[in-house]
């Protein structure tokens, strides 16, 4: 069965193609999960919730761009529906009220040099970050999203948008240097 035949048999609840469709999607929808939650737990409740959602929503699927990018639409959003919920706790919790974020205007074109670390360490090295660092970098990264756009997903300013892409960019280069430094030391 190929994915159009999965998405129209799903789009009838056909159990057996909702299985299919979710071990065909599930790792790389888990590898989205994690890039924007803290822990393996959090990414795991996300993936159940998402897929829950993508078979509700199937039927909204119109077949237009692919389908593996309406899906991730789906997980992305619902990350940041967490990161901000998420975001609301810590708030609660912090008596400070302000926003201490240091306002730059960083280049949308600059670069990153990662050297020759393997994927994996600088993944680890992403999940690693402050949660707010993380989650701008990804959308940078790895949605290609300007940062008006995430100012507005996020509910802060496009500039507390670049400072904590500039931020992570900072933070993720200077423990790529370090680890250079080891490797060739």
């Amino acid at each position: 069965m190929d994915d159009s035949q999965l998405i129209v048999a799903c789009k009838k609840q056909n159990r057996n193609a909702q299985k299919a469709l979710y071990e065909l999607f599930a790792p790389k929808m888990m590898a989205v999960c994690l890039r924007y939650c803290k822990d393996n737990e959090t990414a795991r409740d996300l993936l159940h919730d998402g897929f829950l959602q993508v078979f509700t929503q199937i039927g909204s699927y119109s077949g237009k761009g692919s389908f593996e990018g309406w899906l991730r639409k789906i997980f992305v959003n619902l990350a940041l529906e967490n990161y901000r919920q998420e975001k609301k706790k810590v708030e609660f919790l912090n008596d400070y009220g302000k926003d201490e974020t240091i306002f730059l205007d960083t280049p949308e074109d600059d670069y990153l040099d990662v050297g020759d670390i393997p994927r994996q360490e600088l993944l680890n090295i992403i999940h690693e970050m402050p949660e707010g660092y993380r989650t701008v970098f990804n959308l940078v990264i790895f949605e290609d999203i300007p940062h008006k756009e995430i100012a507005s997903m996020l509910g802060i300013t496009e500039n507390a948008s670049r400072s904590q892409y500039f931020r992570a960019k900072t933070l993720l280069q200077n423990k790529v240097q370090s680890m250079l430094k080891k490797k060739y030391l």
